[in-house]
């Protein structure tokens, strides 16, 4: 069974950091690209960043670009999300998910809950 688990979200002041992180099981995680993806209330799905199955050209949204990195760990079978600089508009559920960009997103996991506030 395709398993992915997010981990690292929290309540963090404006200007603060986060480090996520998803644990994959169930696939051959490094033949496939990876995405977070994230979820405002009230709001649609939103991609935030993708990267290449061997973690190769990492590329961000315009809205996070030179804040959030991706990341992962082929050994560890993990995908990671550094978030620095954090703004209130950040605020979301974040999610791991299979594919590289928008338009090629797949299985998602529940997410972990990010909240940016003073």
């Amino acid at each position: 069974e395709v398993q992915l688990v997010e981990s690292g979200g929290g309540l963090v002041q404006p200007g603060g950091s986060l480090r996520l992180s998803c644990a994959a099981s169930g696939f051959a995680f490094s033949m496939y690209t990876m995405s977070w993806v994230r979820q405002a209330p009230g709001k649609g799905l939103e991609w935030v960043c993708g990267i290449g199955s061997l973690g190769g050209g990492p590329i961000c949204a315009d809205s996070v670009k030179g804040r959030f990195t991706i990341s992962r760990d082929n050994a560890k079978n993990t995908l990671y999300l550094e978030m620095n600089n954090l703004k209130p508009e950040d605020t979301a559920m974040y999610l791991c998910a299979h594919g590289y960009n928008a338009q090629t997103l797949g299985k998602r996991g529940q997410g972990t809950q990010v909240t940016v506030s003073s």
